[in-house]
């Protein structure tokens, strides 16, 4: 499957590919929402898996396995996919979704917000979103509980931070969704730096953002 175009960002498109496809290339693209092989000492200021003064000086298998340590894309329409193949979905009447995004501006005044970078200790934080979701399947009437956090650069308008809840009926879907979140905002380890048209600053305090 090949394609070419402008009308999409690299971000949008790999966000569209990520539902069913494992893998995608994005050739001469230096937008920092998404990891990338930089060649020629070119100034990327995301995720590079590798470096090389040309192609053929870049490790393949190294690449690979760089690759492979990255946590996958996820989008809430994949994440609503798996939480449908749950053991429990033939009881479920309702799933429930919570998507949070970079805003802009906080303020009409703000100066405006041009992306987000998000560190974590990443197996602590994937440990403890597992926690969460697993306490919140001991609900009553709670089958499912996916949640997904993106680290890295994300730009402005773009998804941050899903929970999927599968449930037996709507009460206990938006309950539980509402109480994910915030269990993520407070107990997961994750670190917000916030790069406007004005400058960055680390956000002292651990939440998600954009919500």
């Amino acid at each position: 499957w090949v394609a070419a175009g402008t009308d999409r960002t690299p971000g949008e498109v790999v966000d569209d590919l990520a539902p069913t496809h494992d893998y995608c290339i994005l050739d001469d693209v230096r937008e920092a929402t998404v990891p990338g092989v930089v060649l020629g000492g070119v100034d990327y200021g995301g995720d590079a898996l590798a470096r090389g003064e040309t192609a053929s000086a870049v490790d393949v298998d190294a690449t690979v396995t760089a690759l492979h340590d990255r946590l996958p894309r996820e989008t809430l329409e994949s994440l609503v996919e798996r939480a449908k193949r749950a053991p429990g979905a033939e009881l479920s009447g309702a799933v429930a979704t919570f998507t949070g995004r970079v805003r802009s501006r906080d303020d009409p005044d703000d100066e405006r917000t041009t992306h987000l970078e998000f560190e974590t200790y990443e197996s602590v934080a994937e440990e403890r979103m597992r926690t969460i979701e697993a306490e919140l399947e001991e609900r009553e009437g709670v089958h499912e509980v996916v949640m997904h956090h993106r680290t890295g650069v994300v730009a402005a308008g773009e998804d941050i931070v899903f929970v999927v809840v599968l449930a037996g009926h709507r009460p206990e879907a938006f309950a539980t969704v509402s109480d994910g979140i915030d269990r993520l905002k407070d107990e997961v380890p994750i670190f917000k730096k916030e790069s406007t048209t004005d400058g960055e600053f680390w956000v002292h305090e651990r939440e998600p953002g954009g919500e």
